[in-house]
This record gives C-alpha cells, structure tokens and sequence, in this order.
C-alpha cells in the first residue's frame, strides 16, 4: 500500500493471574493477559514495541498512552515531512500506520470504514488495507510459533514477562536479519509456509 509506514496491532499474552490483580488483566477473551502493543515492517521484524498493558485495557487505549502511541499523534517520528501524491490522483496523502477498528484514525494513522452497509468502493478498501494489516498478525505468528512459552498462560511475575518478551523480539529480529543471507526457499525461522499468502485470484492461504 502506498504512502504506508508499517502496520500496528496488540498481541494478548497469556499469563497466570497475578496476586491481587482483580480484573485488570482480564480480557475479553475470558484468559488473564499482559499486551504487547507493536509495530513491524514487511519484512516481519518487530520497530516499536510497548510491553506490560493489562490484558482489561483496549488496544486503542494502550496505543494512545504508549510512547510510540504519543509519538504518532504528535508527529514526533520524523515521518517523510511531504505528502505523496498518489498515482492517477492529484490528492496528496500522508505517510501513515494501518491498523484495525480498535485505533483512532488520525493524519498518521488509517484504519478500516466501520459498519456493514458499505458502498463497493469501500469494501475493496477494507480489503485491501486488512491485506497490509496481515504482516503484523503474521509477525505475531512467528513469534508465537517460534518461542513456545508464549503458547499457554506464562507462570512469571509481571516485570520478569516484560524482560523475557523484550528478549524474545530481540532474538526474533536478530534470526529474520540474519536469514536475509539466504535464499526464500532455505529460511526456516521466518518460511513461506508460516505466513498468510495470496495468489493471482485473491484467494488467501493461510499460513501454519
């Protein structure tokens, strides 16, 4: 997508419940979670990164009290300063973040048309900004996949969880970094199997 930056979404941890927490780390998905809030680029290596929001929070609250979240609205990223204009148009267009219903859209930041009775235009916007949106679930995906403490409810208090996400995302862009160095077909932290694909007709395969 033209004029994009990277894409921005939240990835519930599950983690045991903590003493006395109440129901701040509750979510909606009935676990007890921590939130890593997150940026990553097309090549699925993780750029910003906000760990230790309780799991009860919505990702759009997370992202606006984060320092990358404040960064965006303030437009303190050194973004490109013009605007591009796109091709066969005559509009410019800022140079901004995707990401889903949950963030508040912004001049850096674009989100998907709410609601169900859209026009066809619309839709294919929908479509295809959700399309963009996939590098980050699929980034959430390698990590997972890859570093299995994050596949059932982590035993650990809080700070310790934050250390040892922070570690893992550091790992996980030193091995895609390093991968770069080999053909697609020899990759196998960061494999073609892994992530979602998309073939000439617009059908989706999704990854393992």
């Amino acid at each position: 997508m033209l004029n994009c930056v990277e894409a921005v979404d939240g990835k519930h941890i599950q983690i045991e419940a903590p003493p006395n927490s109440g129901s701040i780390c509750f979510n909606y998905k009935k676990t007890f979670s921590t939130v890593l809030m997150a940026t990553c680029d097309h090549e699925y290596k993780f750029t910003m990164v906000d760990i230790g929001a309780y799991g009860g929070e919505s990702d759009g609250g997370i992202l606006a009290r984060s320092s990358f979240g404040v960064a965006i609205d303030n437009d303190d990223l050194k973004l490109p300063a013009n605007s591009a204009v796109l091709p066969g148009s005559n509009q410019a267009t800022p140079y901004f973040f995707v990401g889903d219903k949950a963030f508040k859209m912004s001049r850096h930041m674009m989100r998907p048309y709410p609601g169900r009775n859209l026009t066809v235009e619309k839709k294919i916007f929908n479509y295809r900004l959700s399309w963009v949106r996939r590098v980050i679930k699929n980034a959430f995906g390698i990590l997972v996949a890859r570093w299995r403490i994050f596949c059932k409810p982590i035993k650990m208090n809080l700070e310790k969880i934050e250390i040892m996400t922070a570690a893992c995302i550091c790992l996980h862009n030193f091995i895609i970094t390093e991968e770069k160095l080999q053909s697609i077909s020899e990759r196998q932290y960061a494999s073609l199997q892994c992530i979602d694909a998309e073939d000439d007709r617009g059908n989706v395969r999704l990854g393992e």
